[in-house]
Formats: C-alpha cells, structure tokens, sequence
C-alpha cells in the first residue's frame, strides 16, 4: 500500500516530494509545513511512519495524509490576519500550521468532539511553542480548542474567513457549513467523496470546485438521547490582544527587521550564506492509485503527459557525482536561532527578555 507521494527520511524530504508532485504550490504553505515537524504529532511509538504519504489513527487520534493536508492548505488560500475555523481540529497539526501564516492578529479556533483529543492537541500545541526553533521565524497565531459537535455550532457565532471540515459531509449539511463563511471567504471540505473548495462570492452566490476524489470518515451527527435537548457550542469569543502583547509583537518585529539588515549587509561586503547540504533527489514516476487507509482514501494527481518524457528512468540524482562521497558528518549544525541570540544580547533585564522569547526553553 503506497501514498500519493514516496516516503521520506525526514520532515523536509517529505515536504520535497509533496513539492515535486505539485501538492505544495506556493511559498507559504512550504514554510508553514517545513516549520513543523508531522513526527512531533505522533505517539512514540509509531513515528516511523510519520514521513510517509499515510493517514494515521489510534484511537481517537487522526491525521490525514500529508497529501490531504497539503491540498487543503493550498485551497484555504491563506493570509495574515484572517480568521480560521477547523471543524474536527483533532491533534492541532493543521491548525497550528494555518496559524504560521495568519500571524498574530490572525483568529484561530476548532472544534473537536472528543476531549482526549483536544487534551493531545494542546500538549503538541505547548511542546511546539517551548521547544520549535521554527516557532521564533514566524509571529504565531495561537490556535483556541472547543469541546463540542459542530454540527451544533451556536448560530449567533461569528462568521470566519477560512473554514475547514476535517470529515466527511452529507449534502444535507452543506448550507450548515455554507453558512460559517463570511463573504469573499473560502470553504474546504470532503463533500460527497470529493475534496471540494467553496468560494462564497456574495450573501446567496457560490462558488464550487472539486479538487481531489477522497473518502472520510462522515460527521457524527448529534446524539440527544439524554436530554433531548441540543448541546450548542459556542466558539471563542474574538479578544483584543492587551497593550503588553502589542508591545512584544512589535519589538520582535523590530528586532527581525534588525536581524536581516544586518544579513543584507554582510552580503553586500561579499560575504556569503554556507552552502546547504544538498539531500539525494529521487525523482519518482506519479502514481495513479486510490489508497484505502482507516476509511480515508486518497487518490495521485493524475500524470501530465510530458511528465512520461521527463520520468522515463524511475530515479534520477540531482547531486554532482562527487557529492556521494561526501561522508555523512559534513551535514550541516541545526540553524542558530539569530533572534534568540540578539534577544538573550540585549541590555534588559532577564525577566523582560524572557518574555520576548515566550518564556520558551530552548
């Protein structure tokens, strides 16, 4: 069983091959997806299978495809400062990469049915903002989880930009789902075993695409047995950042601004970034092959004719020949976090400095 894409040996070689297949298609879906690492999101032990092209489920725990989540990223068309809902936000992984571009005056919430789940996600959530050198090049756009089926959503909530379903909709719901969005916003959800992606272009206009044949696993529709009565969800309200946050934000922006000065400028006196450690390519042929996977099933983007003329060999090395006897331990040292370093440089006191840098640990 195989995914849409070749496997990886790390975070980035799997964001290459999604590349290469077109999954990835602008600059700030490839940062936000090379800025967290998918293996942080599965349990110990089953994270050698983290850079394979698979979904992944135990238990309640659910992740989609790298494919999946990539065609999603891509259809949301994401800006900063939108607003984001994520229905069925699951282990946070997808939100947590939204908020990379909505940045920090972004608005970021999901729904997710199960609390075990919602307890996970804010576990990844928490190791992510301690311990990511990646959380330090982006202003974040903290993602908020709400307990609750969203198919119960309070209908005085407010209306979002972006929307995401991250599980199979029957036709019957998809004016519910129509309804989340604002004007001029984007609306990304397996309906009727088709990704689609719904643009809405005025208070009763529409705009439809079907982007890729898949199959989730359907909503769970609510259950009042109990009660009898509906359990509504009500989503985070949208609170004004204090004049504290404000103030840190804008400091560390200053200081990044300072930090690539000072890069422009010892580049202009001829001084030059290293060389990267040029990965092996292996340039594959495209598969065209649906993939069952815990009722989630992805299908390849179907080959260009001209990719026949371009894949005639199955691998090809994108590296001069002398590159393979380089021995494994010139690879690189981890990239210094610069803004780090000129925080921790500053004459503050250490409290303050501690707060610019979110109080994290590394």
């Amino acid at each position: 069983m195989g995914g849409a894409v070749s496997a990886g040996e790390d975070n980035d070689e799997l964001i290459d091959n999604l590349k290469e297949a077109q999954y990835i298609r602008t600059e700030l879906v490839e940062q936000a997806f090379r800025a967290i690492d998918r293996a942080d999101y599965y349990l110990e032990e089953f994270k050698d299978n983290a850079y394979k092209d698979l979904a992944w489920k135990h238990g309640n725990i659910h992740l989609s495809a790298p494919c999946i989540y990539s065609e999603v990223m891509e259809a949301l068309d994401l800006q900063p400062g939108l607003s984001f809902l994520n229905l069925g936000s699951g282990t946070g992984y997808l939100s947590s990469m939204v908020g990379l571009i909505l940045g920090p005056f972004g608005v970021n919430h999901g729904v997710e049915l199960h609390s075990d789940v919602i307890e996970y996600a804010k576990q990844k959530l928490d190791f992510f903002i301690k311990t990511s050198d990646s959380f330090d090049k982006f202003e974040f756009c903290e993602p908020s989880f709400v307990i609750g089926n969203c198919l119960e959503i309070s209908p005085d909530c407010t209306q979002y930009d972006r929307v995401y379903c991250g599980a199979g909709v029957q036709k019957e719901h998809e004016d519910y789902m129509k309804n989340l969005l604002k004007i001029g916003g984007i609306l990304v959800m397996p309906l009727e075993e088709k990704l689609t992606k719904i643009t809405r272009t005025g208070p009763s206009a529409w705009e439809t695409k079907k982007i890729l044949a898949v199959s989730f696993a359907p909503l769970i529709q609510p259950n009042h047995a109990d009660s009898g009565k509906s359990r509504l969800v009500h989503l985070p309200p949208v609170a004004v950042r204090s004049l504290q946050d404000l103030a840190r934000i804008a400091i560390r922006g200053t200081i990044k601004k300072i930090i690539h000065q000072e890069a422009l400028s010892k580049a202009g006196n001829g001084l030059k970034n290293p060389p990267r450690f040029k990965r092996r390519r292996v340039r594959r042929r495209r598969m065209e092959t649906i993939v069952f996977l815990d009722k989630e099933v992805f299908a390849s983007r179907i080959s260009n004719p001209s990719d026949d003329n371009n894949n005639s060999e199955d691998m090809e090395d994108d590296r001069p020949e002398e590159e393979d006897a380089k021995p494994s331990e010139l690879k690189p040292d981890p990239p210094v976090n610069f803004l780090r370093e000129k925080v921790l440089s500053l004459p503050l006191p250490d409290p303050l400095k501690y707060y610019l840098l979110y109080y994290r640990e590394k």
